[in-house]
């Protein structure tokens, strides 16, 4: 029995989103619904999150959780920042089961070892502020930061609300835990699509790195939108996916 339930919602050919940190399987109704009218979406709680926080994982043991809860395959998958991390770790241990890949926000990671070991101390300092002040008030914090500058307060009801599990997630799967992933994408033979909000300077760039890296890759930028793109503009960002999944 696996450890993570699938949640589905629409009918058609299936569509897993793998949502990002402090979000959960329940996180961007508007875009999964739209998603839904073409598609069977299947949503799941990732470690340390929702239902499953208490479920700890790194990146590649997560991917091996989301391969089992998904099954055999192949189904198009997709997921935003950390969703799309895990998402990408998935597509690269288990290729044949990945029919398309989504990756919204996603990072290849950081090259330079000591950049890394500093993003690792800086995740151990968040876990920690999340253990001190609890998880209402570091989401409060959390969202406040430029990279969210154009959210607003959108979603934030389906937040996830358990401090421990946040904790640990970012311990076990924070970017600083993630290897240097560049190297690799060469390997992914199907069709990628990399997402980012035209704001979004930082990962509009990492978008158009996966895209060129991998075999077959295009790159697709959501106008108007930041980080969180499928929660700003959900029916552009929608529309973006619906057509990459429809080739």
């Amino acid at each position: 029995m696996s450890l993570l339930t699938v949640q589905r919602e629409g009918a058609g050919a299936p569509f897993a989103w793998l949502h990002g940190f402090t979000q959960t399987r329940t996180s961007a109704h508007e875009y999964r619904s739209i998603l839904a009218g073409t598609r069977e979406v299947w949503t799941l709680d990732l470690p340390g999150h929702g239902d499953a926080h208490e479920v700890r994982a790194t990146l590649p043991e997560a991917a091996d959780l989301v391969a089992d809860a998904l099954g055999e395959g192949p189904v198009d998958l997709g997921g935003y920042s950390f969703g799309a991390r895990v998402a990408l770790h998935v597509a690269l241990a288990y290729p044949t089961r990945v029919r398309r890949l989504v990756l919204l926000g996603a990072s290849r990671g950081i090259e330079d070892p000591l950049a890394r070991a500093q993003r690792r101390e800086a995740d151990e300092r968040l876990a920690r502020r999340i253990e001190e002040i609890g998880a209402d008030a570091f989401l409060a914090e959390w969202l406040a930061q430029p990279l969210f500058a154009t959210l607003g307060n959108t979603d934030a009801a389906t937040r996830s609300r358990n401090g421990d599990g946040l904790a640990a997630s970012l311990r076990l799967a924070g970017t600083g835990t993630q290897a240097w992933l560049a190297p690799r994408l060469a390997e992914l033979s199907m069709p990628v699509l990399a997402l980012a909000g035209s704001l979004d300077a930082k990962f509009s760039d990492e978008a158009r790195a996966i895209a060129t890296a991998v075999p077959d890759g295009r790159v697709a930028l959501v106008e108007g939108a930041g980080h969180a793109a499928h929660l700003e503009k959900p029916a552009a960002c929608a529309t973006l996916v619906e057509d990459f999944l429809a080739r």
